[in-house]
């Protein structure tokens, strides 16, 4: 055989490989992102880039989560104050579950037995359902409206903020019941942790009213330790969100990097964990205004891939969501989305 007819051959060979495995690629993962001012949740397929379902009859959907084994996607509804249940496959709503009072954001258990869910609703609860039979467990009363919640990484416990209260609250999830709060100077808005060694929560990362940059609580001692600034940015007076100037905050799915949007500088920082060193920053889309200066994107959340290679970050201004290429910090792609996204959310898929 001649050279050059092997090396046609093994040209052949690599790029029919690179076909086969792509389907798998594919299939691994899907980005969430639930359009708050509208009735859409829009799943992004992260290998093209591209919207590959769009769930639909959920009118202002809130917090996105999912169930061990991929199958059903958990969506708290703002609207009918419901949780709702959907085929992974399909994108059909399969079940409703009432809740105690108007839901904001969603978690799921480690074990994956539980659905926690905050209750927005004067005087402020934690909601858990039940997976298995898709009722309402359990109903905790806490000190405010809560607004975000998140399970530990050592699925112990859950971490709730209060906008309202400008408190964290951190409930047992073995006994059901709050263990210990810390009161913050300003509204608890996003909020992300990591972890020590061993596995144990180590600290939590968080994002408060009127403060440019971010609040570090050591989960141990339970108080505020340090306190990081962003750097300045001359957006969000236009677009009304001067007193949440950073929005969305998440720790890589490696625990080495901490990643903070700022409405204020139109950007996502990367900080390096655990010494919090900037590394750097990737701007966000503009949006161009007819006789007016372009006002930011308004960054709102942000996910991974599981492999760490990209962040997602949901563009409530721009209708749109980023992908970042954590490497380099260059924006790989804007994907087109619905009126508003907001809370997003990696599957991984089984």
């Amino acid at each position: 055989m001649s050279r050059i007819l092997r090396v046609r051959r093994l040209g052949l060979l690599q790029i029919f490989c690179a076909l086969l495995a792509l389907p798998a690629l594919a299939a691994t993962a899907r980005i969430y992102i639930t359009n708050s001012a509208g009735d859409t949740i829009s799943v992004i397929d992260p290998v093209t880039n591209k919207v590959v379902q769009v769930i639909k009859g959920i009118e202002v959907p809130h917090g996105v989560n999912f169930s061990r084994d991929g199958k059903l996607v958990f969506i708290s509804n703002e609207s009918e104050s419901v949780l709702d249940v959907v085929d992974q496959k399909s994108g059909a709503i399969t079940g409703r579950v009432p809740l105690s009072g108007h839901p904001n954001n969603i978690a799921v258990t480690k074990d994956g037995k539980q659905v926690v869910i905050c209750i927005a609703s004067a005087p402020g609860a934690i909601d858990i359902v039940d997976i298995a039979t898709l009722k309402l467990a359990k109903t905790i009363p806490v000190r405010g409206p809560l607004h975000n919640v998140y399970v530990t990484p050592d699925g112990n416990y859950a971490v709730a903020g209060s906008v309202a209260a400008k408190r964290i609250t951190v409930v047992d999830l073995k006994t059901l019941a709050p263990v210990w709060e810390v009161d913050l100077e300003g509204g608890v808005r996003p909020m992300t942790m990591d972890a020590n060694a061993d596995g144990s929560t180590h600290r939590i990362y968080v994002q408060i009213s009127n403060y440019h940059g971010f609040v570090v609580v050591d989960f141990a001692s339970h108080k505020e330790v340090a306190r990081v600034k962003l750097p300045d940015g001359e957006f969000g007076k236009a677009e009304w969100r001067l007193g949440t100037p950073t929005h969305g905050i998440g720790v890589s799915p490696d625990g080495k990097t901490l990643w903070v949007n700022s409405i204020l500088a139109n950007a996502v920082f990367e900080y390096s964990l655990p010494d919090l060193k900037l590394m750097g920053h990737a701007s966000l889309p503009l949006v161009e205004r007819k006789g007016e200066a372009p006002s930011g994107a308004v960054p709102e959340w942000i996910t991974f891939t599981p492999d760490n290679k990209t962040v997602y970050i949901s563009n409530s201004a721009s209708r749109s969501v980023s992908a970042i290429d954590t490497a380099t910090l260059k924006q790989v792609a804007v994907i087109p989305v619905g009126e508003v996204p907001k809370r997003i959310n990696t599957l991984v898929l089984p």
